[in-house]
């Protein structure tokens, strides 16, 4: 990647932090880099490209750290503490009027989580398919569902601590679940 193009999309993550995602103009963003508009659009077709890239990186690299650490418990606790630090920028955007796309992220990170999880607890399990697809779309629900109520009531919670008594509140409830799953019969070969 390029220097400049890596210069566009840090300065774009300063004005998130100053000032709603609509009010962002490449003006602005030129003037804080320092290149030429030419420049901009040389490297981006729009803002909302923009958006999408950073958006998709950020995502991209906390799922990276996640699968070194094995433990979605570990990811879980990246992704909110990624999200503490950019807290203003992150509302900025869910506010935005491309809420779609951000909805989006939050989805396919959640997606990789859980289903990371939901395979980790069912390994050596007979679980069927379609019971594991159903365990792994309640959970992806639950964790989407705790993010946007975060969101929506302006990050004013700690989600950190509150993932945390909830997962201690809910210990071992979802390998219940994976014991209680009907076990699929072995499949006549004849």
């Amino acid at each position: 990647m390029s220097h400049t193009k890596a210069v566009i999309k840090d300065a774009f993550w300063q004005l998130l932090e100053e000032k709603p995602y609509s009010s962002i103009t490449v003006k602005d963003i030129v003037n804080r880099c320092q290149v030429n508009r030419n420049t901009f659009y040389y490297h981006f077709q729009d803002i909302p490209s923009l958006l999408e890239l950073v958006i998709r990186e950020w995502m991209d690299e906390i799922i990276q750290r996640c699968r070194a650490t094995g433990s979605p418990i570990d990811c879980i606790t990246a992704i909110m503490e990624e999200g503490s630090k950019r807290k203003t920028a992150i509302l900025h955007i869910y506010r935005s009027v491309h809420l779609e796309d951000f909805l989006n992220y939050i989805d396919k990170l959640a997606l990789y989580v859980i289903r990371s999880y939901v395979d980790t607890a069912t390994a050596g399990l007979p679980v069927r398919p379609e019971e594991k697809k159903l365990l792994v779309r309640f959970y992806k629900c639950v964790f989407v569902g705790c993010t946007l109520d975060w969101l929506r009531t302006g990050m004013k919670y700690d989600l950190q601590s509150s993932a945390r008594q909830l997962s201690g509140l809910l210990a071992g409830s979802g390998e219940h679940a994976f014991l209680k799953l009907p076990i699929q019969p072995p499949q006549d070969e004849g």
